[in-house]
């Protein structure tokens, strides 16, 4: 499997979310399990992205909250949030 990478950016988020709500924060960690035991587990209803962000990946934590990586060589997580912070433009 390829190695798993945080950002500095997704770093903090993550530790801003755990908080300011930890129920959000353990559904995140939850997800990040399975994601490195399983990257297509279908629980993670992992998407690729399109348009500009093609090349992006997204996890659904729940019905609107969002991890969004990249692959390459290594699986880097960069961003997190809810939907309508992560797609803007």
């Amino acid at each position: 499997m390829k190695p798993i990478k945080f950002d500095q950016n997704f770093i903090n988020k993550l530790k801003k979310l755990k908080n300011q709500n930890l129920t959000l924060y353990l559904k995140v960690h939850k997800q990040l399990s399975l994601f490195k035991e399983n990257p297509k587990h279908p629980s993670l209803r992992t998407h690729q992205l399109k348009g500009k962000l093609k090349n992006v990946f997204s996890i659904s934590v729940d019905r609107s909250f969002r991890l969004v990586y990249i692959k390459n060589g290594e699986y880097l997580f960069f961003d997190l949030g809810f939907h309508s912070q992560i797609y803007k433009d």
